[in-house]
């Protein structure tokens, strides 16, 4: 059905008479308001205001009324390229959604029917018959949120080879002129090979992008599984423009040349939101570019996901259950922290719940949890922040990193006054977060009183399951294993293949050590013993130091022997 065919067949109150969705008194009553208002106001916006229906009840009674299906709209329903077929400000500004085209018919979902003019103008601005369907305004303007970006998100659609790379025109004359160069950043080489670079990280899971001069090359590495590689070597020519174009994507100054300078860029990845984050600093060649990877999708998942032995998983999750106290995540940069702290939050996040968060900045929105983004430019840091979130009446308090003395002591008299406060240090090992504390100024007696655990983590890479092979290690390994052990295990390693860029692995898994002190060990706190005495103490009363977590992985074939000596500190445990 075309929209010169679609004509009204019963007026849309006999529609919803017939229907018994309203009664006729209160049609007259939506009557006489749209009369006194000059008839300026629909008649099913009025019904809808004044409650007497919904909106899904309206669209279906359209629907009817002009001989029209009618479709609850869900982003699933649609497909992105049709969406794309209409100006954005033109499907905003008549609330109209391209579906989906079969052929040469478009199927476009319409909250007004009845206005023709608009579906004349998608038959000449898409040159496809229109087919329409009828759904609630509320729907459509949600799914186009969906599919259309903000204004400052950037679409990664063009989508190159990299046979084509070497097809890329030469950007010859390195101009000098700012206009000039910001001219050149937008033109389409450049954008295609920035998009292929950010497209090909978020495809390869890399963490990290690289973008490095040295003296007549350019080479872009990536991080994958904490390991950095060489993806490509663009020309050299092109090296000012692709500065330029991620600059001009977050939105820096592109004639700043010898000062550091950090922002981040918002993107769309097949309909998936990624945000990157951009640091340039100036180097001997040129500046450098290093652009942090962030994906929402891997970042909100829940506990079961990251890797937990079954003991620790329950004994974590008792360990966040308290009513109040501070929990802390220690590991260095890149272990995954965050990670755990907001798998810890979604296990936490219920409508009986005041979960409140400070970050730096903020990496991940969960619904249902009030963030806040501190800035220090602004003198809004982590401690003000956490002083003024004490008076929003929280139950739950997640702090992105304890930094400073003053952070740690509100943190430290949050837990103390009926909040739970989670949060992260850097420190070698669990037992180390007590130290830790110590040296940024927290009574020894406070750090007793609060603390309910710390968790110390590492990233091991996994075995790749393409090309994983049983091997036999050195008889020392072998050894050093059954001594911690208590037996041999089979050992497993990845051969190498071309799906893990032969390293013979992919992917990464968390190892953890949770340390929970009981009395005995929280007076040995106050006493303020030495760390190598409060670890063995925890050991002693049953924490599974990290290396020994870790070999449980290598027993069920996980990981190697080799990741766990890499990240895991075993010198104190092999006295």
């Amino acid at each position: 059905m075309t929209q010169s065919s679609v004509q009204t067949k019963l007026p849309l109150g006999q529609v919803l008479l017939n229907r018994g969705v309203v009664t006729q008194e209160q049609i007259d009553t939506a009557l006489k308001q749209q009369s006194a208002q000059g008839h300026n106001r629909l008649l099913g916006e009025l019904l809808v205001e004044l409650a007497y229906c919904s909106e899904n009840q309206i669209a279906a009674a359209l629907a009817e009324a002009y001989g029209l299906p009618y479709a609850p709209i869900t982003p699933r329903l649609c497909d992105p390229e049709a969406v794309e077929l209409l100006p954005r400000e033109f499907l905003e500004e008549h609330i109209v959604l391209p579906m989906f085209k079969v052929f040469e018919t478009l199927t476009v979902a319409v909250s007004e029917p009845a206005n023709v003019f608009v579906m004349d103008e998608i038959r000449r601005l898409t040159d496809c018959r229109v087919q329409m369907v009828c759904a609630t305004a509320k729907d459509i303007r949600a799914t186009l949120q969906t599919y259309l970006p903000a204004a400052n998100v950037f679409v990664i659609d063009e989508i190159i080879d990299d046979a084509a790379l070497a097809d890329f025109a030469m950007i010859e004359n390195l101009p000098e002129d700012i206009t000039d160069l910001e001219e050149v950043a937008g033109q389409s080489p450049v954008v295609k090979l920035v998009n292929y670079i950010i497209y090909s990280a978020v495809h390869e899971n890399a963490s990290d992008i690289h973008i490095e001069p040295d003296e007549k090359v350019l080479r872009v590495r990536y991080r994958v599984d904490g390991r950095l590689y060489e993806k490509m070597r663009p020309p050299w020519q092109m090296y000012a423009a692709i500065v330029s174009r991620i600059k001009i994507m977050a939105d820096l100054d592109i004639a700043q040349r010898r000062l550091p300078q950090d922002g981040s860029i918002h993107v769309l990845v097949q309909s998936r939101p990624i945000d990157l984050r951009v640091s340039v600093m100036p180097g001997t060649y040129g500046e450098k570019v290093v652009i942090r990877v962030i994906d929402f999708r891997k970042m909100l998942t829940n506990l079961e996901a990251l890797g937990f032995g079954y003991n620790n998983l329950t004994l974590f999750k008792k360990v966040i259950s308290h009513p109040n106290g501070i929990v802390l995540v220690t590991g260095p940069t890149g272990s995954g922290k965050n990670t755990t702290l907001y798998a810890g939050l979604n296990e936490l996040n219920n409508e009986q719940v005041n979960i409140c968060t400070v970050e730096d900045p903020v990496e991940c929105n969960i619904h249902g949890i009030n963030q806040f983004e501190v800035h220090e430019g602004a003198g809004f840091n982590f401690a003000n922040a956490l002083r003024s979130l004490l008076r929003q009446d929280p139950d739950v308090i997640m702090v992105g990193e304890i930094r400073d003395r003053e952070t740690a002591n509100i943190a430290v008299q949050a837990a103390l006054t009926g909040h739970l406060v989670l949060s992260t240090l850097h420190t070698n090992d669990a037992p180390g977060a007590i130290t830790r504390l110590i040296d940024l100024g927290v009574a020894p007696y406070l750090v007793s009183a609060s603390l309910v655990a710390a968790l110390s983590q590492r990233l091991v890479r996994k075995i790749c399951p393409n090309c994983k092979d049983e091997y036999e290690p050195s008889h020392a390994i072998g050894k050093l294993v059954e001594k911690w052990m208590g037996q041999k295990p089979t050992f497993f390693r990845g051969i190498g293949c071309k799906k893990c860029r032969n390293t013979g692995y992919s992917g990464r898994i968390a190892i953890h050590e949770l340390f929970m002190p009981d009395e005995k060990v929280l007076d040995m706190i106050t006493q303020s013993v030495p760390l190598k005495t409060l670890r063995a103490a925890a050991v002693a009363n049953g924490m599974v130091p990290l290396h020994l977590d870790g070999l449980e992985k290598v027993a069920a074939g996980i990981t190697t022997i080799d990741e766990i000596l890499r990240v895991a500190n075993v010198s104190e445990d092999l006295a």
